[in-house]
């Protein structure tokens, strides 16, 4: 399925040649050596996730389909006995096994809590099956598909089909352990029930699960075909952000695999123009210099190209598309293959040095079926990634945050996203799970670099409602020395309008790209606005008189604000607000046009959290109350500080002045002026993105005139 007789023989051949390869083998097998030393453990299952019988069940699956691939490359039989073995061990279990104890899933499993998990065991553990299978006697195969394998794929397709006929990264797992296991038999009914879902099985339409994902009914698109037609949008993107995708390409990737090895006319690799190969491509173009996943929506942070789903898809990737050399250097970054036909053709390429480099392009991913549901931007330049998110709300893992963004150097989070209230695996926080946390604050728009209106977040904190509709992409430019994303949202709130203007510029005075944001805004007289922003370091100076506030008392009762400590504020004067802050041997400087009545308030994270499940991080919100307005700021980045010595450099901002010259529902303009006496300016069209246009508008240091959507210039 996943092995070929054709790749285990050229592997076989080239072992010892084969640099990298023989190096993942080396460390599998040491790995799987040491499993088989300790003996077959299977427990009567109990525990969350993060408890031992879980833990030790996802051991024994993974260790299964190692040593599945250790006996087809080495033909040593203690590795199919030590299956075989395990898997009597499973069949003496099994079939006594009522749905997990714990009450806490939509669709309990019977080895692990939630059938999620059961399907990652028969995802895993149905490759180490077909490595053993024609090893195995008649008598044994017809012991375990009867007893074990069949059952279990009836449990969770038959038996839980709100589990399995749904569009989500549950169903894939679902979907493709079903169709995997049914490969392994030549159980062609189980395959198309992987395929096409459980038609036999009605679920009421419309539903949605605790875990946000739609359930959809016996006569709509379901199984493995309809995930690849919803989940995926035409640039690979898929809706419910990298982390959850990172996760759910290992089935989806997987399974076309075994597809493409044991039912070649389907062509599952080429469906939706190779739309799963482009979803490698897509994730790997949201991480930052680190090889991290960008955080949208729920995401642990710290996920990243070196997770096993990763090191599979990208070898994957290579094998079966254009065998493009770039990902070649992605790979060898991982430091480890798959150890299959396509993890060693990877591997031989990169010891022939055919690997090139992988440029991460400044980019827009749309999201949706047909590419027409929002998007994300990502804008490169030298040191810089500047995120901004507009895309789908992304089911029940998405956040209320349309036009937030998140700012990378090479160093890491310049201005940050939350990402999840949760602690994968860590029994200390709820067993590992979500926490009340992830509702109350992750989610909500206050949580996120995105504008909040009248203290409510986007479209009332209200899932089925943010799912109807999605942000529209206005403008993406990737110039050498000027980079722009634009996009607007017009359905967040009730009579309000935002489009918010984000350009990377590049200027020889400067050290590092400067970041232009702007947000423009059309709404009632007397609207509230407050516009959050979670850097990442420590303050250092502000140009406001702040007021701390020694009696601390949190900032609202909903919304996130109830998480939120006000530890100081200042009633903003003169024309700028400035503040410093500084981390990792570097400083930031914030740079802000300010209206009167402005406030700009010093947050932290933290209140109404007894349990300390929040990390207790800084903010600023800059709070306005107005009608049609813009909000400009500047992000700049320089000097450093050098510990050994206590030197610091260039440790005060470039930024002279800044003003909005022109700020209307079609145009706004900015100019902004350098200490050393250089001025910028920035005119832009929010109606209008023909590149042939005219524009002409009236400004404060008069008219101003171009051709396009946007015009940088250096005035002086």
């Amino acid at each position: 399925m996943i092995l070929t007789k054709d790749g285990i023989k050229e592997i076989r051949q080239g072992l010892g040649q084969v640099a990298l390869f023989d190096q993942t083998l080396a460390t599998v097998q040491l790995e799987v050596d040491a499993e088989i030393e300790k003996g077959i453990d299977v427990p009567v299952p109990k525990d969350l996730a993060g408890g031992y019988t879980h833990e030790q069940h996802k051991t024994n699956f993974f260790t299964l389909q190692k040593a599945g691939v250790l006996f087809q490359i080495t033909g040593d039989e203690r590795y199919s006995v030590y299956i075989k073995d395990m898997l009597y061990a499973y069949l003496d279990l099994y079939p006594n096994l009522d749905r997990h104890p714990a009450e806490r899933s939509y669709a309990r499993g019977k080895l692990f809590w939630q059938c999620l998990n059961d399907a990652n065991w028969l995802v895993y553990v149905s490759q180490a099956y077909d490595c053993i299978y024609e090893w195995l006697s008649e008598e044994d195969r017809q012991a375990l598909n009867g007893g074990l394998f069949k059952p279990m794929a009836d449990f969770l397709s038959i038996e839980t089909p709100q589990f399995f006929n749904r569009i989500h990264n549950h169903s894939t797992w679902g979907n493709a352990a079903v169709g995997m296991i049914g490969l392994v038999i030549d159980d062609q009914e189980l395959v198309d029930r992987a395929l096409y879902g459980a038609r036999s099985v009605s679920v009421k339409a419309g539903a949605v699960d605790n875990d946000g994902g739609s359930i959809i009914s016996q006569d709509q698109e379901m199984g493995f075909l309809a995930q690849i037609n919803h989940a995926f949008s035409p640039d690979g993107y898929y809706t419910e952000g990298p982390y959850y995708q990172r996760y759910a390409m290992y089935p989806f990737l997987i399974f076309a695999e075994g597809l493409s090895n044991k039912r070649p006319d389907l062509k599952i690799l080429a469906y939706k123009d190779s739309v799963l190969i482009k979803g490698v491509y897509a994730l790997l173009n949201q991480t930052n210099s680190a090889g991290e996943f960008f955080p949208i929506n729920d995401s642990q942070k710290g996920m990243s190209l070196a997770s096993r789903e990763l090191v599979n898809a990208v070898s994957m990737a290579y094998h079966y598309g254009s065998q493009d050399p770039s990902l070649l250097s992605v790979i060898a970054s991982q430091g480890r293959v798959p150890l299959n036909d396509a993890g060693f053709d990877a591997a031989k390429a990169i010891g022939e040095g055919l690997a090139m480099p992988f440029i991460k392009p400044s980019i827009e991913l749309s999201d949706g079926a047909n590419g027409y549901e929002g998007a994300i931007g990502i804008l490169r330049g030298g040191d810089l990634t500047l995120v901004m998110k507009y895309a789908k709300h992304g089911m029940g893992h998405g956040h209320f945050d349309r036009l937030g963004f998140m700012l990378y150097d090479e160093t890491g989070e310049v201005i940050q996203d939350y990402g999840s209230a949760r602690w994968v695996n860590i029994e200390h926080k709820d067993g590992g799970g979500y926490l009340k946390e992830n509702h109350s604050w992750a989610k909500e728009t206050v949580a996120h670099n995105a504008l909040v209106v009248n203290k409510d977040s986007h479209f009332d904190g209200k899932v089925k409602e943010a799912d109807k509709t999605s942000g529209t992409p206005y403008y993406l430019a990737a110039g050498e020395s000027v980079r722009i994303v634009s996009a607007r949202e017009t359905k967040a709130y009730d009579d309000v309008e935002m489009h918010r203007t984000m350009a990377m510029v590049d200027l020889e005075e400067l050290e590092h790209p400067l970041v232009i944001d702007l947000l423009s805004v059309q709404a009632p007289a007397e609207t509230r606005y407050d516009l959050p922003l979670y850097y990442v370091g420590e303050f250092m100076s502000s140009n406001q008189q702040l007021q701390t506030n020694n009696d601390l008392t949190p900032m609202g009762k909903e919304s996130g604000y109830q998480h939120l400590w006000a530890e100081a504020q200042a009633d903003l004067t003169g024309d700028l607000y400035s503040m410093t802050w500084f981390n990792k041997k570097r400083f930031y400087t914030l740079t802000s046009v300010i209206q009167s009545g402005d406030q700009m308030i010093m947050t932290r994270i933290g209140a109404n959290d007894p349990n300390f499940n929040l990390r207790r991080d800084p903010g600023i919100i800059h709070r306005r109350t107005g009608g049609n307005t813009v909000f400009a700021s500047l992000y700049e980045i320089h000097g450093s500080y050098d510990y050994s010595t206590e030197r610091p450099l260039n440790l005060f901002t470039s930024i002279a002045d800044l003003k909005v010259l022109h700020q209307s529902a079609e145009y706004v303009v900015v100019r902004f002026q350098l200490n050393s006496g250089e001025e910028y300016q920035l005119a832009f069209s929010l109606k209008d993105e023909s590149e042939s246009s005219q524009h002409a508008v009236k400004s404060a240091k008069g008219q101003c005139t171009w051709q396009g959507v946007y015009e940088f210039k250096k005035i002086k």
